[in-house]
């Protein structure tokens, strides 16, 4: 046993992967037995089978194994065995890596902690596009054994919430949009004095033509939202969305003003109740919120600062510590002065706030030299601790933007694949196999009918249960 284990330290073995040829040796190869690698050198004594089991080919003269794998990755994975852990190469893909380790049977242990978030990071936006994908598939299917009203509750949604579905789900996206911006224009025109009129009370309402058309575009708003909830397929989660709730919110004032105005003033005070309404209609403002239903631009803010979190935290954080710190310095220095507008710290706080800021409205400002001094050194570091973390956040930006962008393409292109596939088997298939394909879809995941899954160098695992295998070179390209 000793005698075979010190031959096989000292056995050299010749591995040709995708025409890169590499020597190795025993006494590397040990030690990690459960390798593809370090089962080559025991394969030898197995005969044959034993060796094609793990190669595509074999010379004997040249005691060389062949492997139609990409040589990239190889190179790569080859690290394990001289430094104990692997780096991915700059432009391999991710995904595609990880199969290769796979096949080597290395683990993934050994890939690098740089390298296995860049990995997550591939296979969240490979989620991503089979869940569009799924969902786009899922609009496109219409299933016989649906009922009526489940159908029509399908239509619904579509129409309501997927403007790219048909031409008139986009008109009903433009009018939605156009109620929004009257509402808006509507609240902030009614607070003009010359467009408003006296009551009998001697207050100032808004006029009965902006009161109308703010009740139609709250009908409107009120249909829509009912419509939507309605038809959708999980009611729990539409509730508790954000956006859905800032439709409420922007609704719901409407309908508490209305019902304070002709049954609270029984209840309460008349002045009580207008004072609730006055206070209920701030609220519109809520509406505007709606307009990201409709903006990708404004989803993409929103998801960035979102991402920006940390990089707001030290912004604050420099500008409170700045804030105080020069704050008490120019009460300090102006108090000298016998008209001093520096009266305490905490008033400090504004002059220091709009200094930092850049603003500077002139209502608070030093008289004395120092504290000049002290407001000239407070701005400049104030426009440095607002610019130092504005590259991150607008990076933030960019990359959710164009992954976006890259997601939506990506979605399309399997799409195209699938549709094209789809043409091709119906060219070449027979009726029985359509019929076959056609039956084997509606006992197993509802897809589609028509279409079949694309075998592409992309190919989305989530979308298929199927297992599918390489059987020739391929590499990210």
């Amino acid at each position: 046993d000793s005698d075979g284990s010190e031959r096989n330290e000292e056995t050299e073995i010749v591995v040709n992967v995708g025409g890169v040829r590499q020597v190795f040796y025993g006494d590397n190869l040990n030690q990690y037995p459960e390798t593809r690698l370090a089962e080559l050198i025991n394969c030898l004594s197995g005969g044959y089978d034993s060796i094609f089991s793990l190669c595509d080919d074999y010379d004997p003269g040249k005691r060389e194994f062949y492997f139609d794998r990409d040589p990239d990755a190889f190179k790569c994975i080859i690290d394990v065995y001289y430094f104990g852990e692997i780096h991915m190469k700059k432009g391999i893909c991710p995904i595609c890596f990880k199969n290769e380790m796979e096949f080597w049977k290395v683990d993934l242990k050994f890939l690098d902690d740089c390298c296995k978030a860049h990995l997550s990071e591939k296979k969240e936006e490979l989620e991503e596009i089979a869940r569009r994908v799924q969902l786009i598939l899922d609009d496109l299917g219409v299933d016989a054994s649906e009922s009526h009203w489940k159908r029509c509750q399908k239509y619904i949604w579509k129409f309501l919430e997927k403007p790219e579905s048909s031409y008139p789900a986009r008109v009903i996206a433009v009018l939605s949009f156009l109620f929004i911006l009257i509402s808006s224009i509507v609240m902030c025109v009614g607070t003009i004095p010359d467009l408003q009129i006296i009551d009998a009370e001697g207050n100032r309402v808004e006029h009965p033509t902006l009161d109308s058309i703010e009740t139609a575009c709250i009908g409107w708003f009120t249909m829509e939202y009912v419509l939507r909830l309605i038809s959708s397929p999980n009611k729990l989660h539409f509730v508790l969305s954000f956006m859905n709730i800032v439709d409420v919110l922007a609704i719901l004032p409407f309908y508490v003003s209305l019902t304070l105005t002709h049954l609270g003033a029984k209840l309460m005070e008349l002045s009580n109740v207008q004072q609730a309404v006055q206070a209920l209609r701030i609220m519109r403002i809520a509406r505007i919120f709606k307009l990201a239903r409709h903006s990708s631009g404004l989803q993409t803010l929103t998801y960035a600062l979102k991402r920006s979190f940390k990089e707001l935290g030290l912004l604050l954080m420099y500008l409170a510590v700045g804030i105080f710190v020069f704050s008490a310095l120019g009460y300090t220095m102006e108090q000298s002065h016998p008209e001093t507008l520096f009266k305490s710290i905490p008033q400090s706080f504004w002059w220091a706030i709009i200094t930092m800021t850049t603003v500077g409205y002139g209502d608070i400002y030093p008289k004395t030299t120092l504290g000049k001094l002290n407001a000239a050194i407070s701005f400049l570091c104030g426009v440095i601790a607002i610019a130092l973390p504005i590259h991150p956040i607008i990076n933030n930006f960019v990359r959710y933007y164009n992954k976006q962008r890259v997601l939506e393409t990506a979605a399309k292109h399997e799409l195209e694949l699938m549709e094209l596939n789809s043409t091709e088997g119906k060219a070449t298939s027979s009726k029985s196999e359509l019929e076959d394909l056609v039956t084997e879809g509606k006992e197993g995941p509802f897809y589609s009918s028509r279409l079949k899954v694309s075998h592409s160098d992309t190919f989305i695992h989530l979308l298929s249960e199927e297992k599918h295998y390489r059987t020739r070179l391929q590499s990210c390209k």
